[in-house]
Protein backbone atom coordinates (compact mmCIF):
# COMPACT_ATOMS: atom_id res chain seq x y z
CA UNK A 1 0.00 0.00 0.00
CA UNK A 2 0.99 3.87 -0.58
CA UNK A 3 2.76 5.87 1.98
CA UNK A 4 1.10 8.80 0.87
CA UNK A 5 -0.85 10.52 3.79
CA UNK A 6 0.24 7.84 6.49
CA UNK A 7 1.03 9.72 10.06
CA UNK A 8 4.40 9.31 11.79
CA UNK A 9 4.81 9.68 15.11
CA UNK A 10 8.45 10.79 15.69
CA UNK A 11 10.57 9.08 18.43
CA UNK A 12 11.51 11.31 21.77
CA UNK A 13 14.64 12.73 21.43
CA UNK A 14 15.97 12.85 24.63
CA UNK A 15 16.37 9.28 25.89
CA UNK A 16 18.75 9.69 29.13
CA UNK A 17 17.18 7.39 32.20
CA UNK A 18 16.81 8.55 35.37
CA UNK A 19 17.90 4.65 37.29
CA UNK A 20 18.69 3.75 40.94
CA UNK A 21 22.72 3.39 39.90
CA UNK A 22 22.35 6.64 38.00
CA UNK A 23 23.94 4.87 35.07
CA UNK A 24 23.08 7.83 32.70
CA UNK A 25 24.17 10.31 35.41
CA UNK A 26 20.39 10.90 36.58
CA UNK A 27 20.29 8.69 39.46
CA UNK A 28 16.85 8.54 41.53
CA UNK A 29 16.83 11.08 44.07
CA UNK A 30 13.57 12.01 45.74
CA UNK A 31 12.96 16.18 45.14
CA UNK A 32 15.33 16.54 42.25
CA UNK A 33 13.33 16.14 39.64
CA UNK A 34 10.10 17.58 38.47
CA UNK A 35 7.51 15.64 36.06
CA UNK A 36 5.67 18.11 33.40
CA UNK A 37 2.32 17.28 31.87
CA UNK A 38 -0.54 18.22 30.32
CA UNK A 39 -3.55 16.20 31.60
CA UNK A 40 -4.92 16.11 28.07
CA UNK A 41 -2.13 14.04 26.31
CA UNK A 42 -2.29 10.70 26.78
CA UNK A 43 1.49 9.58 26.69
CA UNK A 44 1.43 12.10 30.15
CA UNK A 45 -1.18 10.14 31.43
CA UNK A 46 0.07 6.92 31.64
CA UNK A 47 3.04 8.78 34.51
CA UNK A 48 -0.02 10.66 35.93
CA UNK A 49 -1.63 7.02 36.76
CA UNK A 50 1.52 5.50 37.65
CA UNK A 51 2.81 7.85 39.53
CA UNK A 52 -0.33 7.63 42.03
CA UNK A 53 -0.40 3.93 42.27
CA UNK A 54 3.10 4.13 43.28
CA UNK A 55 2.86 6.97 45.55
CA UNK A 56 5.91 9.21 44.07
CA UNK A 57 4.05 12.40 44.54
CA UNK A 58 5.97 13.65 47.35
CA UNK A 59 9.54 11.82 45.73
CA UNK A 60 8.50 13.65 41.62
CA UNK A 61 6.77 17.00 41.80
CA UNK A 62 4.15 17.70 39.56
CA UNK A 63 4.13 20.70 37.33
CA UNK A 64 0.60 20.61 34.83
CA UNK A 65 0.79 22.69 31.44
CA UNK A 66 -2.34 24.28 30.04
CA UNK A 67 -4.07 22.40 27.49
CA UNK A 68 -4.39 24.63 24.99
CA UNK A 69 -0.33 25.76 23.41
CA UNK A 70 0.93 28.78 21.46
CA UNK A 71 3.51 28.72 19.09
CA UNK A 72 6.00 27.98 21.72
CA UNK A 73 4.02 24.57 22.61
CA UNK A 74 3.42 24.01 26.35
CA UNK A 75 2.72 26.92 28.90
CA UNK A 76 2.37 27.45 32.02
CA UNK A 77 -0.07 29.72 32.20
CA UNK A 78 -2.52 27.67 34.83
CA UNK A 79 0.33 28.62 37.39
CA UNK A 80 0.80 32.52 39.01
CA UNK A 81 1.70 34.59 36.69
CA UNK A 82 2.31 32.25 34.01
CA UNK A 83 5.21 30.26 35.28
CA UNK A 84 6.03 27.08 36.84
CA UNK A 85 6.61 28.17 40.64
CA UNK A 86 9.16 24.96 40.84
CA UNK A 87 11.31 25.93 37.83
CA UNK A 88 10.51 29.47 37.48
CA UNK A 89 9.97 29.15 33.57
CA UNK A 90 7.05 29.78 31.27
CA UNK A 91 7.36 27.47 28.93
CA UNK A 92 8.47 23.83 29.03
CA UNK A 93 10.58 24.53 25.89
CA UNK A 94 13.17 26.50 28.03
CA UNK A 95 14.05 23.35 29.99
CA UNK A 96 14.37 21.86 26.33
CA UNK A 97 16.56 24.59 25.45
CA UNK A 98 19.36 24.43 28.38
CA UNK A 99 19.79 21.24 27.81
CA UNK A 100 20.38 21.44 24.31
CA UNK A 101 19.45 24.70 21.95
CA UNK A 102 19.98 22.47 18.82
CA UNK A 103 17.56 19.92 19.51
CA UNK A 104 14.69 22.09 21.27
CA UNK A 105 12.22 22.05 18.46
CA UNK A 106 9.87 19.21 18.93
CA UNK A 107 8.79 20.47 22.58
CA UNK A 108 6.57 17.21 24.16
CA UNK A 109 5.06 15.92 27.80
CA UNK A 110 5.54 14.18 29.89
CA UNK A 111 9.04 15.75 30.32
CA UNK A 112 11.33 14.89 33.55
CA UNK A 113 13.37 18.38 34.07
CA UNK A 114 16.35 18.30 36.93
CA UNK A 115 15.18 21.20 39.18
CA UNK A 116 18.52 21.71 39.88
CA UNK A 117 19.93 22.37 36.60
CA UNK A 118 16.29 23.51 35.04
CA UNK A 119 17.62 21.24 32.27
CA UNK A 120 15.37 18.28 30.68
CA UNK A 121 16.22 15.21 31.44
CA UNK A 122 14.00 12.84 29.23
CA UNK A 123 10.30 13.08 26.79
CA UNK A 124 10.99 9.00 26.49
CA UNK A 125 7.41 8.19 26.90
CA UNK A 126 7.60 4.32 26.42
CA UNK A 127 10.45 4.19 28.92
CA UNK A 128 9.81 6.36 31.83
CA UNK A 129 6.76 4.75 33.59
CA UNK A 130 8.66 1.15 33.00
CA UNK A 131 11.47 3.05 34.90
CA UNK A 132 9.19 4.29 37.61
CA UNK A 133 8.42 1.17 38.24
CA UNK A 134 11.47 -0.64 38.60
CA UNK A 135 14.18 1.91 39.22
CA UNK A 136 12.10 3.86 41.56
CA UNK A 137 11.26 0.80 44.14
CA UNK A 138 13.04 2.67 47.16
CA UNK A 139 10.60 5.45 47.05
CA UNK A 140 7.61 3.63 46.40
CA UNK A 141 5.00 4.13 48.95
CA UNK A 142 4.44 1.31 51.41
CA UNK A 143 1.76 -1.20 49.63
CA UNK A 144 2.91 -0.15 46.07
CA UNK A 145 1.46 -2.73 43.74
CA UNK A 146 4.14 -4.36 41.24
CA UNK A 147 2.88 -2.98 38.00
CA UNK A 148 5.57 -4.52 35.61
CA UNK A 149 6.28 -8.10 37.53
CA UNK A 150 9.17 -10.33 36.20
CA UNK A 151 7.80 -13.44 35.64
CA UNK A 152 5.14 -11.73 33.02
CA UNK A 153 6.90 -8.96 31.43
CA UNK A 154 7.67 -10.86 28.17
CA UNK A 155 3.56 -11.20 28.45
CA UNK A 156 3.15 -7.55 29.06
CA UNK A 157 5.35 -6.13 26.53
CA UNK A 158 3.70 -7.96 24.06
CA UNK A 159 0.19 -6.88 24.65
CA UNK A 160 1.82 -3.24 25.38
CA UNK A 161 3.53 -3.39 21.26
CA UNK A 162 -0.16 -4.53 20.09
CA UNK A 163 -1.66 -1.44 21.78
CA UNK A 164 0.56 1.02 21.15
CA UNK A 165 0.49 -0.22 17.57
CA UNK A 166 -3.09 -0.40 17.08
CA UNK A 167 -4.62 1.55 19.54
CA UNK A 168 -2.63 4.27 21.23
CA UNK A 169 -0.80 5.39 18.10
CA UNK A 170 -3.48 3.89 15.74
CA UNK A 171 -6.03 6.60 16.48
CA UNK A 172 -3.46 9.72 15.50
CA UNK A 173 -2.92 7.81 12.42
CA UNK A 174 -6.59 8.02 11.55
CA UNK A 175 -6.98 11.23 12.88
CA UNK A 176 -3.77 12.88 11.07
CA UNK A 177 -4.28 10.68 8.24
CA UNK A 178 -4.34 13.06 4.81
CA UNK A 179 -4.85 10.30 2.13
CA UNK A 180 -7.92 7.92 2.56
CA UNK A 181 -5.72 4.63 2.12
CA UNK A 182 -3.81 5.62 5.34
CA UNK A 183 -7.36 6.61 6.81
CA UNK A 184 -8.48 3.20 5.87
CA UNK A 185 -5.81 1.34 6.77
CA UNK A 186 -5.79 2.62 10.42
CA UNK A 187 -9.06 2.77 11.15
CA UNK A 188 -9.32 -1.59 10.04
CA UNK A 189 -6.53 -2.41 12.09
CA UNK A 190 -7.78 -0.28 15.10
CA UNK A 191 -11.19 -1.76 15.02
CA UNK A 192 -9.51 -4.82 14.41
CA UNK A 193 -7.60 -5.03 17.62
CA UNK A 194 -10.23 -3.54 19.88
CA UNK A 195 -12.13 -5.96 18.76
CA UNK A 196 -9.68 -8.26 20.01
CA UNK A 197 -9.09 -7.10 23.52
CA UNK A 198 -12.97 -6.81 23.48
CA UNK A 199 -12.81 -10.78 22.94
CA UNK A 200 -9.33 -11.33 25.45
CA UNK A 201 -11.24 -9.37 28.12
CA UNK A 202 -15.14 -10.85 28.18
CA UNK A 203 -13.82 -13.59 30.79
CA UNK A 204 -10.96 -11.82 32.52
CA UNK A 205 -10.79 -8.52 34.86
CA UNK A 206 -7.21 -7.46 33.45
CA UNK A 207 -4.90 -7.66 30.27
CA UNK A 208 -2.38 -9.65 32.14
CA UNK A 209 -2.46 -11.87 35.01
CA UNK A 210 -5.13 -11.00 37.66
CA UNK A 211 -3.80 -7.43 38.90
CA UNK A 212 -3.28 -4.68 37.04
CA UNK A 213 -0.51 -3.89 35.47
CA UNK A 214 1.09 -1.57 33.13
CA UNK A 215 -0.67 -2.88 29.60
CA UNK A 216 -3.91 -1.69 31.52
CA UNK A 217 -2.56 1.62 32.30
CA UNK A 218 -1.27 1.87 28.50
CA UNK A 219 -5.17 0.83 27.31
CA UNK A 220 -6.99 3.46 29.84
CA UNK A 221 -5.45 6.29 28.65
CA UNK A 222 -7.16 5.62 25.28
CA UNK A 223 -9.88 4.30 25.82
CA UNK A 224 -10.83 7.14 28.46
CA UNK A 225 -10.64 9.69 25.73
CA UNK A 226 -12.42 7.15 23.08
CA UNK A 227 -15.63 8.83 23.03
CA UNK A 228 -14.95 11.99 23.87
CA UNK A 229 -12.53 12.74 21.33
CA UNK A 230 -11.62 10.21 19.26
CA UNK A 231 -14.57 8.76 17.87
CA UNK A 232 -15.56 12.10 16.18
CA UNK A 233 -12.80 14.25 16.02
CA UNK A 234 -10.04 12.06 14.67
CA UNK A 235 -13.04 9.69 12.79
CA UNK A 236 -12.77 6.59 14.73
CA UNK A 237 -16.22 6.08 14.31
CA UNK A 238 -16.90 2.69 14.04
CA UNK A 239 -18.59 2.03 17.51
CA UNK A 240 -18.01 4.48 20.52
CA UNK A 241 -16.66 2.62 23.63
CA UNK A 242 -20.01 2.81 25.06
CA UNK A 243 -21.62 0.69 22.65
CA UNK A 244 -19.15 -2.48 23.34
CA UNK A 245 -19.63 -3.68 26.72
CA UNK A 246 -17.05 -5.60 27.59
CA UNK A 247 -14.75 -2.38 26.59
CA UNK A 248 -16.76 -0.16 28.22
CA UNK A 249 -17.39 -2.40 31.25
CA UNK A 250 -13.31 -2.90 31.59
CA UNK A 251 -12.97 0.99 31.46
CA UNK A 252 -15.13 1.95 33.96
CA UNK A 253 -13.69 -0.71 35.75
CA UNK A 254 -10.06 1.06 35.95
CA UNK A 255 -11.81 4.43 36.22
CA UNK A 256 -13.31 3.96 39.24
CA UNK A 257 -9.88 2.32 40.62
CA UNK A 258 -8.08 4.86 42.89
CA UNK A 259 -5.42 6.21 40.82
CA UNK A 260 -7.40 6.14 37.34
CA UNK A 261 -10.25 8.40 36.98
CA UNK A 262 -8.69 10.57 39.56
CA UNK A 263 -6.17 11.70 37.52
CA UNK A 264 -8.12 12.44 34.54
CA UNK A 265 -9.59 15.69 33.21
CA UNK A 266 -12.15 15.73 30.64
CA UNK A 267 -11.92 19.31 30.28
CA UNK A 268 -8.90 19.82 29.45
CA UNK A 269 -8.86 16.88 26.95
CA UNK A 270 -11.62 18.11 25.06
CA UNK A 271 -10.16 21.17 24.84
CA UNK A 272 -6.70 20.57 23.53
CA UNK A 273 -8.37 18.16 21.25
CA UNK A 274 -10.35 20.61 19.35
CA UNK A 275 -8.89 23.68 19.74
CA UNK A 276 -5.29 22.61 18.61
CA UNK A 277 -6.06 20.76 15.99
CA UNK A 278 -6.86 23.64 13.73
CA UNK A 279 -6.32 21.35 10.61
CA UNK A 280 -8.74 19.50 11.34
CA UNK A 281 -11.66 21.56 13.58
CA UNK A 282 -11.03 25.24 12.03
CA UNK A 283 -13.72 26.61 13.78
CA UNK A 284 -12.26 25.69 17.56
CA UNK A 285 -16.26 25.01 18.28
CA UNK A 286 -15.08 21.90 21.63
CA UNK A 287 -18.27 20.18 21.98
CA UNK A 288 -20.30 19.97 25.09
CA UNK A 289 -21.09 16.07 24.52
CA UNK A 290 -20.85 13.55 25.11
CA UNK A 291 -22.67 12.52 28.79
CA UNK A 292 -20.30 11.30 31.50
CA UNK A 293 -22.04 10.65 34.08
CA UNK A 294 -21.69 7.23 32.80
CA UNK A 295 -17.94 6.52 33.48
CA UNK A 296 -19.33 6.55 37.67
CA UNK A 297 -21.67 3.48 37.31
CA UNK A 298 -21.64 0.12 38.26
CA UNK A 299 -19.01 -2.15 35.98
CA UNK A 300 -19.76 -5.08 38.18
CA UNK A 301 -16.48 -6.71 36.70
CA UNK A 302 -15.67 -7.55 40.34
CA UNK A 303 -17.59 -10.63 39.37
CA UNK A 304 -14.51 -11.65 36.89
CA UNK A 305 -12.48 -12.02 40.42
CA UNK A 306 -8.73 -10.37 40.31
CA UNK A 307 -7.16 -8.35 43.12
CA UNK A 308 -6.63 -4.49 41.30
CA UNK A 309 -3.52 -4.45 43.78
CA UNK A 310 -2.76 -7.84 44.51
CA UNK A 311 -0.88 -8.28 47.31
CA UNK A 312 -0.72 -3.97 47.73
CA UNK A 313 -3.20 -1.25 48.67
CA UNK A 314 -5.38 1.68 46.59
CA UNK A 315 -3.17 4.76 46.88
CA UNK A 316 -4.71 7.22 49.40
CA UNK A 317 -6.50 10.57 47.77
CA UNK A 318 -3.84 12.50 46.09
CA UNK A 319 -2.82 15.79 47.32
CA UNK A 320 -5.42 18.55 47.32
CA UNK A 321 -3.69 20.93 45.07
CA UNK A 322 -3.32 17.67 42.81
CA UNK A 323 -7.35 17.13 42.73
CA UNK A 324 -9.27 17.05 39.37
CA UNK A 325 -12.58 18.69 39.39
CA UNK A 326 -14.57 14.87 39.60
CA UNK A 327 -17.88 14.53 37.04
Amino acid sequence: MADEGRFRRAPGRFTDRITADGGDGWPVEAGRYRLVVSRACPWASRSLVVRRLLGLEEALSLAVADPVQDDRSWRFTLDPDGRDPVLGIRYLAEAYEARDPERADAVSVPAVVDVPSGRLVTNDYQRLTLDLETEWTALHRPGAPDLYPDHLRDEIDARMHDIFRDVNNAVYEAGFATGQDAYDEAYARLFARLDQLSDHLATRRYLVGDTLTEADVRLFTTLVRFDAVYHGHFKCNRTKLTEDPVLWAYARDLFQTPGFGDTVDFDHIKRHYYRVHEHINPTGIVPRGPDLRGWRSPHHREELGGRPFGDGTPPPPPPPDEVVVPL
